[in-house]
C-alpha cells in the first residue's frame, strides 16, 4: 500500500524524543511504557506474497490490574504519511476474529489505504493476544492442519481444552478481554502523541471501536465500521443462520446467471446430497498444500466442506468459484476443494490467536447464550449445525472470564460521523446489526453493498470512498456512486476460469 518515503532515522529520533516527554495525558497511559523504539521493519502477509515498509515498536503495559501483575508486550506499527504537510490524526485498523493481529491484517489490503497514506499516518497496534502482542496461539506443530482445523465437536473441544492447559500456566487469560483492550489503544495513542484518532474496523473490530468511542469520545474524529457487530449483539447462537442465508443468496445469484445455472442446476440440492454423502463416508484426499507445496492426505469430510462453503461465502471472489468446486466434488473430484479447503484453513489458522478469541468470547459473549431464543432444529438443518451453539459453551466452561464493563453492551450513542459498510450476503455480521448501530449515531450512514460478502475493502473503489470520507468526514455528503457500478466477481465456469 503506503510506501514509506520520510526518512526512517529522523522520523524514529523525533517520536523517540516525544515518547521520553512528559505529556498531558500521561495518566490515560496507566503504566504503559516504550518498550523499544521505533525502528525500520518490514510487516509481510500470511501468505508471504507482500511486504511493505514500516516502522516498528513495542510498548511494555501490565498485563492485569493484580498487584504486581505481570507486563507484557504490544507490538505497534506506523506507515508514515508521505505529505510532508501531512495531518495529524492517523487512521488505526482494528481487526477482526477475535483473534486477528492488525499487522498481518492491514498487509494484505494495504493497497486500498494508498490514497489516504498520503496525508495520514497509518497506526496498527496488534491488539493484546494478537499478532506480535504475546499472541494466545493454540497451533500444535504435531498435527495437520486438516486435522487442527476441522473437527468435530467433541474433538474442537478436547483441542481447546489442551490449548487452555498450555496458556494458563503463562497467561492470565482473563485479561485480555475488549475492555482492556481499549486501555490499552488510548495508552498507545497518548504515548505516540496523537490527539483524536481515525478508524477502520473490521467484524470483531467494530466492537473494539464502538467501545473505544464509548470510553474516550473526545478521542474520535472518524469510524469506518466494516462488517458490523452491534454491542448488544451475542456472537455465535444465529452465526448459523445467518451463514445459511447468505449461502442461499449466492446459490440463487447463480441460478440466476445463465452460463451459472445451465452449468450447475440445482446447488441447493446437489450441496445437501454432498454433506449427507460426506458425513457417512469421507473421502481420502492426496494433494499439495498450495501455500507449502508439501503433499497432504486427509479425510475430506462434511466439516472440511463446512470450512469451503463458510469462509468461501466471506469474500465475492472466493464465492464465485464455490459452484465450480462443489459440483466437481459430488462428481467424485475432490482436489479443487480440498486445495481451496487447505489454502483457507491454512490462512484462519495462521491469522487468529485462538487463545484470545477465547478469552472474549468466553468472557464477552457465551454468558449471555441463554438471552437468545434460537430454534434449534432450523439451527440444525443448516449446514453450519448446532457446531457453535454446542462447542462453545463447552469450551467456556473451565475457560477464565475476565472484565467486561458495565456499559458495554449498551448501544454506542454518538456524534461522531461513522460511515457503516456491509455486504448483503454477508454470512457473519448481517446488514441488520448495521442498521440498529446507525440508529443511535447522529452522523451516519450505512451503505449495504449488494450481492457482496463480509468486509467490502475489495469493492473496487472503495479506496477512494475511504480517501473521500476521511478527508471530510461527512458521511452525508459522500459521493459513492462509483460502488453501484462495479461489476461482480463472474463465476467460474471451469478450472479455467469464468466465461469472457
Amino acid at each position: 500500500m503506503v510506501k514509506m518515503t520520510m526518512s526512517v532515522s529522523i522520523a524514529a529520533a523525533v517520536l523517540g524524543a516525544a515518547l521520553l516527554m512528559p505529556s498531558a495525558t500521561a495518566s490515560a497511559t496507566y503504566g504503559a511504557s516504550l518498550a523499544k523504539p521505533f525502528m525500520q521493519c518490514r510487516l509481510t502477509d500470511p501468505m508471504q506474497l507482500r511486504s511493505i515498509s514500516a516502522e516498528c515498536a513495542e510498548v511494555s503495559v501490565p498485563e492485569s490490574d493484580a498487584e504486581g501483575s505481570r507486563r507484557i508486550t504490544l507490538s505497534v506499527a506506523r506507515i508514515p504519511a508521505i505529505n510532508r504537510r501531512k495531518q495529524t490524526d492517523p487512521i488505526v485498523l482494528l481487526a477482526g476474529g477475535p483473534g486477528q493481529g492488525a499487522q498481518l491484517s492491514f498487509t494484505a489490503v494495504s493497497t486500498v489505504f494508498s490514497r489516504t497514506g498520503r496525508q495520514r499516518d497509518i497506526v496498527l497496534l496488534d491488539q493484546r493476544g494478537t499478532g506480535r502482542s504475546n499472541m494466545l496461539s493454540c497451533v500444535t506443530e504435531s498435527r495437520s492442519t486438516a486435522e487442527t482445523f476441522a473437527s468435530d465437536t467433541a474433538t474442537f473441544v478436547k483441542l481447546n481444552e489442551k490449548c487452555l492447559e498450555k496458556l494458563r500456566s503463562t497467561s492470565d487469560l482473563g485479561a485480555y478481554t475488549t475492555s482492556h483492550a481499549v486501555r490499552d489503544l488510548d495508552a498507545v495513542r497518548a504515548l505516540l502523541g496523537y490527539e483524536k484518532l481515525n478508524f477502520y474496523a473490521a467484524s470483531y473490530g467494530t466492537r473494539v471501536a464502538q467501545h473505544y468511542a464509548r470510553r474516550y469520545p473526545e478521542r474520535v474524529r472518524s469510524m469506518v465500521l466494516d462488517g458490523v457487530v452491534a454491542p448488544e449483539t451475542v456472537l455465535g447462537p444465529e452465526i448459523s443462520l445467518d451463514a445459511q442465508v447468505a449461502l442461499n443468496g449466492i446459490w440463487k445469484r447463480c441460478n440466476a446467471d445463465k452460463p451459472c445455472r445451465d452449468r450447475f442446476g440445482d446447488l441447493q440440492s446437489k450441496t445437501m446430497t454432498l454433506q449427507n454423502v460426506l458425513k457417512i463416508k469421507p473421502q481420502r484426499v492426496e494433494i499439495p498444500n498450495p501455500r507449502t507445496g508439501t503433499t497432504e492426505s486427509f479425510d475430506f469430510g462434511a466439516e472440511q466442506l463446512a470450512v469451503v462453503l463458510r469462509f468461501g461465502s466471506y469474500d465475492q471472489y472466493f464465492s464465485a468459484m464455490l459452484p465450480l468446486v462443489v459440483t466437481e466434488a459430488a462428481r467424485g473430484n475432490f482436489h479443487p476443494i480440498g486445495s481451496l479447503f487447505l489454502m483457507t484453513a491454512g490462512s484462519v489458522q495462521d491469522m487468529i490467536a485462538v487463545g484470545m478469541h477465547n478469552s472474549v468470547v468466553c468472557s464477552e459473549d457465551v454468558p449471555r447464550y441463554d438471552t437468545v431464543s434460537v430454534d434449534r432444529a432450523a439451527v440444525a438443518a443448516t449446514y453450519l449445525g448446532t457446531g457453535f451453539l454446542d462447542a462453545l459453551p463447552q469450551i467456556c466452561r473451565n475457560w477464565p472470564r475476565g472484565l467486561v464493563d458495565g456499559d458495554f453492551f449498551e448501544p454506542l450513542i454518538s456524534d461522531v460521523p461513522t460511515l457503516l459498510l456491509s455486504g448483503s450476503l454477508d454470512p457473519v455480521t448481517p446488514p441488520d446489526d448495521a442498521e440498529r448501530v446507525a440508529r443511535s449515531l447522529k452522523s451516519s450512514r450505512h451503505l449495504v453493498l449488494e450481492g457482496s460478502g463480509h468486509g467490502q475493502l475489495a469493492i473496487p473503489c472503495m479506496e477512494r470512498v475511504l480517501a473521500d470520507f476521511y478527508s471530510n468526514a461527512d458521511p452525508k455528503a459522500l459521493d459513492v456512486r462509483c460502488l453501484d457500478r462495479r461489476v461482480k466477481p463472474p463465476f467460474w465456469i471451469s478450472l479455467a476460469g469464468s466465461t469472457p
